[in-house]
């Protein structure tokens, strides 16, 4: 189907009547004229399998690696590969999707932040949450709190941060337990209604 869509535009198709014609064409093809479709040489249709992968192949990102980012390089070689080695075209298609996927997920982990500052001489710190809060981002989130600090009250504001999955609600209650097991009381404000709805059914006690 890839290569027949390839032919169908390189032809000059734009619109839907090119798709169903072309569609339509095969069907008869296949259909009625299989006997004739038999006498076609099979290295022939090597050929032209080679000459639609060519025309496929977006030759200009070759060139354009270098300035590409590195998981996009990854993406796309780990991809051919597996394509190559399988020649299953959906399990290449499959690890190109997961590999984005793991990618995009450390990038956004990568922009959580947590900031401090204290009130009342000291006895009283507030930390400011902002980011993506998820499982690729759980072990950042913890480190950004002090927990050995001595202070009667910390309040943790979250009303820039997302809280995404149950990592995330098991660590804001790891971060709370470890508060208070030091005796500092914990108040946890800014929760969205999306968050909150998730810490509730992971982390009633926040």
């Amino acid at each position: 189907m890839i290569g027949q869509s390839v032919i169908n535009v390189k032809s000059g198709g734009r619109g839907r009547l090119s798709t169903l014609v072309a569609g339509a064409l095969l069907i008869v093809m296949v259909v009625f004229l299989d006997e004739w479709i038999r006498q076609i040489p099979v290295a022939a249709l090597v050929a032209v399998m080679i000459m639609v992968s060519i025309g496929t192949f977006s030759w200009g990102s070759v060139l354009r690696m270098h300035k590409t980012p590195l998981a996009t390089n990854l993406v796309m070689l780990s991809t051919v590969a597996v394509v190559v080695v399988t020649h299953n075209l959906a399990l290449g298609v499959l690890t190109g999707v997961l590999l984005a996927c793991l990618f995009f997920a450390h990038k956004v982990a990568r922009t959580l932040l947590v900031h401090s500052d204290s009130e009342r001489h000291g006895a009283t710190r507030t930390y400011r949450v902002h980011g993506q809060v998820f499982f690729a981002s759980t072990e950042q989130f913890c480190a950004g709190f002090d927990t050995g600090e001595s202070l009667e009250r910390v309040v943790i504001d979250v009303s820039d941060a997302h809280f995404w999955d149950l990592s995330a609600a098991e660590a804001l209650a790891t971060v709370r337990r470890r508060f208070e097991a030091a005796g500092t009381e914990v108040q946890l404000t800014g929760v969205s209604d999306a968050s909150a709805a998730l810490l509730g059914r992971f982390a009633p006690a926040t």
